[in-house]
């Protein structure tokens, strides 16, 4: 078992393959933290000590390390839960009621029963276990059986505490089309908060947290959290007055209210946390060897052909049936028809809303070119935005009150869009029979689910926040169980939905709309911290590109896009034939190594040399692949040697370079390395290793 309870069943230890996690109820009847990190043997060594108040401005309330602090009494420190009872009583007392223990073949789970003193109003801590993956899952569950209802104003699904000052904190930073910026600041007094309000998006930070104590890719200790919910959070980082960093994450306060009826129960988002002794690669490993064996749908990803640059709203079945044949051609397997499909769509300002099939574009319907992708053998998909309206669309002439709104207020547009107010039953059944209506009559494979602005005004109701993503999460998970072979990916605007509550119901993300090849080398390499490579899918796009203006050769561009889940987004019909036959060649070797790729292990490598060189490693078995890439040259045209990492040592790998195959110890090159030198601007390559039998 890997979670265990003293004798006197004060102290529960929850232990995983390297790491433990203790805690247990004091004299106070608090659940109190008491230990997180590498692995311990024995319940019975911990001991809760007895607190006594530093002054009476430092109350023993305030200064207990609780697993999951409540508002009220001598309490003044950040609090995980916040109610109202019908009364008007804002105070939470809690006793503890006892734990129960489950297990399942691949998790084991504990759960703390807690209850008000005087309300019959319960909290439950759960703790779920993947010994496995040195992962834990924390969640709390609150219910409401008083006679009345209770307001909860404040719901964070967990505190953690980490027994040292000056710690890092990193997260990533961002706007639209600048997303997933890696940034690390050091953590001193005062609070760290990060937190989305747009209800939709979170381009500018990521619900996760990390910190670390100095580590590097391979050593010093590591403390991560990551929540698995889509919209409004919030993440306080705070180290205290006594010598501890405490972390929270869970649902924004910010406009939030939630009624508990008499009966009801409600479940916060859950924490996928985790701590290593073994650096940031550790972290990563676990969560994506997790990602990819629990929460990802089983089997390679196919090579996307999306045909938004070439045509944009200009859409016609004869130009969507010839780039189909081009990226056949190419070897594209999935040909997804993007926005300009549907309603009075020919600009962003119309056709939201109306999901019928534009006759002046397909006058034969769209089952003239669903037909042709199929007669090529290949795969189809369609880009839907089914939580958007816009004003001249028929949908909302009919449904008016469809949307978020205030009624002595005039309704925001953002893109020239309303959002649609999920939280209503009538709209969940519209969105749900609207896409099951395509997903039957149309041979599809593939949804590219966008939604491209925040939510506003948001109707007198304060629970909108959660509602609204909660009812995508449902409207999917139930079309994938009525057609089950198709796959969706999540975008916002670009990255704008990158995290663990939707990965798993959904398919892959799409990472940015950013496609520079250049600046996704950045995205890319901050995104891989907490998400797996399999879900991240990368684009080929044209140059100049759209953001940047720069200008990258093609073989630069695939590399780039190639580390993850490859996609072509070009005007195809205006390639040339070098670049058809270059394309061709990177697609094929794409196929080769995409198992490795998509389903390895993933390497950031250092890069020793006074060039920026980025370097990756995938492992995958007996199989390896290196990505290199050399945005510019510097003065002097330096080199760079690259040391591999996770090889076995008295192994022998044999490497493929393009001076011709090079064998030698898993030792000599993780410690002594493989000396590359890379020339000009925008260089790159890709080599392959295999491991001698």
């Amino acid at each position: 078992m890997s979670i265990a309870v003293s004798q006197k069943g004060d102290v529960f230890l929850l232990s995983t393959q390297s790491t433990s996690y203790a805690f247990g109820i004091d004299d106070q009847g608090l659940v109190r933290h008491l230990y997180w990190g590498q692995k311990m043997d024995c319940v019975e060594d911990f001991e809760i000590p007895v607190l006594g108040e530093v002054s009476s401005n430092d109350p023993v309330p305030e200064i207990t390390p609780e697993e999951f602090p409540v508002y009220g009494g001598l309490r003044y420190k950040e609090h995980c839960l916040k109610v109202a009872f019908a009364d008007g009583t804002r105070e939470i007392v809690y006793g503890y009621e006892g734990y129960e223990v489950a297990a399942t073949d691949t998790a084991e789970e504990l759960v703390i029963r807690l209850k008000d003193t005087h309300y019959d109003f319960l909290m439950e801590l759960h703790y779920k276990l993947y010994p496995a993956y040195d992962l834990m899952e924390r969640s709390v569950v609150v219910k409401n059986h008083t006679g009345e209802p209770i307001q909860v104003e404040k719901i964070h699904s967990g505190q953690f505490h980490i027994p040292y000052e000056g710690l890092n904190f990193s997260n990533v930073h961002g706007h639209w089309g600048a997303e997933q910026q890696r940034f690390v600041q050091k953590v001193s007094y005062g609070k760290i908060v990060i937190e989305n309000r747009r209800g939709i998006s979170s381009h500018n930070h990521n619900p996760y947290f990390i910190l670390d104590r100095d580590a590097t890719e391979t050593s010093g200790e590591v403390y991560f959290g990551a929540l698995r919910m889509s919209g409004n959070f919030s993440g306080v980082i705070e180290q205290t007055p006594y010598g501890e960093t405490l972390a929270q994450l869970g649902l924004n306060s910010h406009d939030f209210a939630l009624e508990l009826k008499p009966g009801e129960a409600f479940e916060a988002p859950s924490i996928l946390c985790g701590y290593s002794a073994t650096g940031f690669e550790t972290m990563s490993h676990n969560l994506h060897r997790f990602a990819r064996e629990h929460l990802l749908r089983e089997g390679l990803r196919p090579v996307l052909y999306n045909s938004w640059e070439a045509t944009e709203f200009a859409v016609s079945s004869q130009e969507q049936i010839k780039l189909a044949r081009k990226a056949k051609e190419l070897g594209a397997e999935l040909f997804v028809l993007d926005d300009g499909w549907f309603g009075q769509r020919h600009g962003i300002d119309n056709g939201l809303g109306d999901w019928y099939v534009n006759e002046s574009k397909f006058p034969h319907g769209l089952e003239e070119l669903v037909g042709e992708v199929k007669a090529l053998d290949m795969l189809f998909g369609l880009w839907v935005e089914p939580e958007m309206v816009n004003p001249k669309s028929q949908l909302y002439q009919d449904h008016p009150d469809w949307i978020y709104h205030f009624e002595t207020r005039t309704s925001d547009t953002s893109r020239g869009q309303y959002v649609l107010n999920m939280a209503k039953e009538e709209v969940q059944t519209f969105v749900y029979d609207m896409l099951d209506h395509l997903l039957t009559r149309y041979d599809i494979d593939y949804i590219k689910w966008d939604a491209n602005r925040p939510i506003s005004q948001t109707c007198p109701q304060r629970d909108i926040w959660v509602k609204h993503i909660r009812a995508v999460y449902d409207i999917v998970t139930r079309l994938k169980q009525k057609h089950p072979h198709v796959l969706f990916e999540a975008c916002a605007s670009g990255g704008g939905r990158i995290d663990y509550g939707i990965l798993g119901i959904f398919d892959d993300f799409w990472t940015s709309d950013n496609t520079d090849a250049y600046d996704r080398l950045t995205i890319q390499d901050s995104y891989s911290y907490i998400y797996p490579i399999k879900a991240m899918r990368a684009w080929v796009t044209d140059c100049p590109n759209f953001l940047s203006r720069r200008v990258i050769p093609l073989t630069f561009r695939y590399h780039s896009a190639m580390m993850g889940t490859l996609g072509i987004g070009c005007n195809i019909l205006k390639f040339t034939s070098e670049e058809v036959e270059l394309s061709q060649k990177m697609i094929a070797q794409y196929k080769e190594i995409r198992p490795i790729v998509q389903e390895g292990d993933f390497y950031r490598l250092d890069n020793p040399s006074a060039n920026s060189y980025f370097l990756y490693q995938y492992l995958k078995g007996d199989q390896g692949l290196i990505f290199a890439f050399l945005p510019q040259s510097q003065m002097g045209h330096w080199g760079t040697t690259i040391r591999l990492r996770g090889l076995q040592a008295d192994a022998r790998y044999t490497l493929h370079t393009p001076d011709g195959d090079v064998t030698k110890s898993g030792h000599y090159l993780m410690h002594h390395g493989l000396p590359l030198r890379l020339t000009g601007d925008y260089a790159s390559t890709i080599l392959s290793f295999t491991k001698e039998a």
